[in-house]
């Protein structure tokens, strides 16, 4: 796993691109990041838990609607949760998974 200002970058075997997990980064700094990504492959998929969720977000309409417009897609949003420790032993954290496909 290789680590960019923040945004951790994982091979997957389930798809053809990289799994990319937000960590407080600004949202600009990290569609860059994204959109360099896309240029290598052709799907991402952008992973963020609990309060980094609005900022992937933000990321991926940033993505679709102005840096890539008509030339990118989101395939799929998916959402869960896990347990995460709380200060009141286990609490739920939310997590979302948003591909984006580049389709030129």
């Amino acid at each position: 796993m290789s680590e960019i200002e923040g945004v951790h970058l994982s091979e997957s075997n389930s798809y053809s691109g990289n799994l990319i997990v937000t960590r407080g980064q600004p949202v600009m700094e990290c569609a860059l990041d994204i959109l360099t990504e896309l240029v290598k492959h052709k799907t991402v998929i952008l992973k963020a838990k609990g309060e980094s969720i609005p900022t992937a977000v933000a990321v991926a309409n940033v993505i679709t609607e102005n840096m890539l417009k008509g030339n990118s897609k989101i395939l799929d949003i998916s959402v869960d949760s896990e347990n995460a420790d709380g200060k009141y032993a286990f609490a739920l954290v939310s997590i979302i998974k948003i591909t984006i496909s580049k389709t030129n």
